[in-house]
């Protein structure tokens, strides 16, 4: 039988930074209907009486965005007045170095900053490094009264925790210790093992050059990369309570 008490849920924040998996937490949770990534208009049709969540919707161009989101937050609360919002962060130099990949296929990332084609000239690391402090300031921003922040760190130490604390968040029975979630939390590792299973939308922009996730800018940025996006990101990683390395 549905639960028709559990809330609808969005998962926002910047690409690379655990949404994917994170969003297919739901999968495994209650009876939501988890959808990634669906056009915008999707969200604002979906049928609410059953519980759904979604992870950073499409743009549309039905639907002008507010800076730094895909979708206009007001059309949101009309549709779905009991949403509740997740924002997933990331250490700004892990995922620049996880961004790489899609920001280099034409600002494969979404959404764009509304200035992001001024920035193509500059180095791909300064590029990814503007998306990220753009997504989580002036995107971040919009939201920041009503979302839950989440640690893209603390899912991928503690991915049990995690459950409880999102679970907490929703207002829902904890099913940590069900076979199910359990299915999820061993997929969640730093390091590729044979449990490993990447989020299915994020296995494109996956590239086998880093051994750990927490912490991967040390096998993939140089010293000269990690200059050039510090004073891009510092402002905003500081805000999130990430520090940062002197250079």
């Amino acid at each position: 039988m549905v639960n028709k008490a559990l809330p609808p849920v969005m998962i926002l924040g910047c690409g690379r930074s655990g949404t994917s998996i994170f969003g297919e937490m739901f999968d495994y949770i209650g009876d939501y209907s988890y959808t990634s990534e669906p056009p915008f208009e999707d969200v604002v049709n979906s049928d609410y009486s059953t519980p759904q969540a979604f992870k950073v919707p499409r743009e549309s161009d039905t639907f002008d965005p507010d800076p730094g989101l895909s979708f206009p937050l007001s059309a949101v609360m009309r549709c779905a007045p009991d949403m509740r919002f997740f924002w997933i962060v990331r250490h700004p130099l892990d995922a620049i170095s996880s961004l790489r990949v899609g920001i280099s296929q034409n600002w494969g990332h979404h959404p764009r900053p509304p200035d992001w084609q001024h920035w193509l000239n500059r180095p791909l690391v300064e590029q990814c490094a503007y998306h990220w402090s753009f997504l989580n300031s002036v995107g971040f921003d919009q939201i920041s009264e009503i979302a839950t922040v989440v640690r893209f760190e603390t899912m991928i130490s503690d991915p049990n925790g995690f459950v409880g604390s999102v679970c907490d968040a929703i207002g829902i029975e904890h099913p940590c210790q069900t076979a199910r979630v359990g299915e999820w939390v061993k997929r969640i590792q730093n390091e590729n093992n044979a449990e490993f299973v990447e989020a299915k939308t994020s296995r494109p922009y996956s590239r086998p050059d880093h051994s750990v996730r927490i912490g991967r800018w040390r096998e993939n940025l140089s010293t000269a990369d990690v200059a050039r996006v510090l004073p891009i990101v510092a402002h905003a990683g500081k805000s999130h309570g990430y520090e940062l390395p002197d250079v």
